[in-house]
């Protein structure tokens, strides 16, 4: 590894701390209204419930976002990468998580866009302006690794990641379960995420799918709550 690689790397591993100030604190995506549903009461059930996102919403469906940056980025083929990122961005069935993906990847594009100002920024910012492109957190996370020559495989493990840690942030809040507590599951879930990745890495972005029709209908559930904490 090259000291430029590195310094990539690192530029990197600053945007998957927890602390970035792109509103992932904001949302829950579903988890608050299980928690008050009572359908999720303790780690058991948490750590089923991150699995189930982690191996069928988020590997085979989200980071399919951040494949299509890679594969089509290189060649500038603009129109396929905008269209992929608004097929996906529709078929999300609450108007909250639109709204919150949407949310997380403006702030992570202007963050970024503040970080790297010399980035050839002018095809997202177009597509985005224009609406050609929904500019979701994932779709912003894949242009953000690509232009920090993050190899592909682990840009999606990072995001990965970054979606387990942001789970795990809205449990602490939710549940009675401790930082400590916290840390043991995260470990526990880390290696699951080169797995789920792997068995949907062949896929092409536009077979992305996603199956957690229960998630879906907390998430639309969410806004229908008496007392919220997040926005989703």
């Amino acid at each position: 590894m090259t000291d430029g690689s590195k310094v990539h790397w690192l530029a990197y591993q600053q945007l998957l701390d927890s602390a970035l100030p792109i509103g992932g604190f904001s949302h829950s995506f579903g988890l608050e209204a299980l928690v008050q549903q009572g359908r999720i009461q303790n780690m058991e059930q948490l750590e089923a419930y991150i699995r189930s996102l982690l191996t069928l919403s988020w590997a085979p469906f989200d980071a399919m976002a951040i494949k299509a940056v890679h594969m089509y980025a290189p060649s500038q083929n603009w129109e396929l990468l905008w269209a992929i990122d608004h097929m996906l961005h529709v078929q999300r069935a609450s108007s909250e998580t639109r709204s919150g993906v949407q949310k997380m990847g403006r702030r992570l594009h202007q963050l970024v866009r503040t970080l790297y100002p010399d980035w050839d920024w002018l095809p997202l910012e177009t597509a985005v302006q224009s609406k050609a492109c929904a500019g979701t957190h994932a779709l912003i996370h894949g242009w953000v690794s690509y232009h920090l020559q993050v190899p592909m495989d682990k840009a999606v493990e990072g995001f990965l990641y970054s979606c387990i840690v942001t789970c795990i942030n809205s449990a602490l809040r939710l549940m009675s379960m401790g930082q400590t507590q916290g840390q043991v599951l995260l470990a526990k879930l880390l290696p699951f995420t080169e797995t789920a990745w792997q068995q949907v890495a062949h896929l092409d972005p536009a077979d992305a799918y996603t199956n957690t029709p229960s998630a879906d209908l907390a998430m639309m559930q969410h806004e229908t709550l008496y007392s919220r904490l997040f926005m989703s």
